[in-house]
């Protein structure tokens, strides 16, 4: 049997990324931190991580290339500090989510230890194109 690709059939015509973005979206796909997605009706998202211990300043969020990337390192902690017990994880993360055409991120902010990352589906503009038929 033949395993036919999603790009190749002749009625999803440049449709051929589709695979390539959904070997990314699964790409990463570690717990760690762990975070929720939340529809904002009608067409609002927020990706929420929960981020105890990091500052504002240790993390980055950025898009590049339809993808949402935030990452997190903790800078080295000020003073010989000795832990008899370490259960709150500090280690840098970087966590990516794809972004469909017309997803915008609209803005980041922290709140209690939790990242908050809201996004907005942009209405596409209705267009109509008339193509000219020529003759040879």
């Amino acid at each position: 049997m033949t395993k036919i690709s999603l790009g190749a059939h002749p009625y999803l015509l440049g449709f051929d990324q589709l695979e390539r973005l959904a070997e990314r979206a699964a790409k990463g796909a570690e717990g760690y931190p762990p975070y929720n997605i939340e529809h904002i009706a009608p067409d609002g998202f927020r990706i929420t991580l929960a981020v105890a211990g990091f500052a504002e300043q240790d993390l980055s969020v950025t898009t590049e290339d339809r993808q949402l990337v935030i990452r997190g390192r903790m800078a080295d902690p000020e003073g010989d500090r000795v832990f008899l017990h370490r259960g709150i994880a500090a280690r840098a993360f970087q966590r990516s989510f794809v972004l469909a055409d017309g997803v915008e991120v609209e803005g980041a902010q922290m709140e209690n230890g939790l990242l908050h990352i809201d996004l907005r589906r942009q209405q596409p503009q209705q267009v109509v194109q008339t193509i000219p038929i020529s003759r040879k």
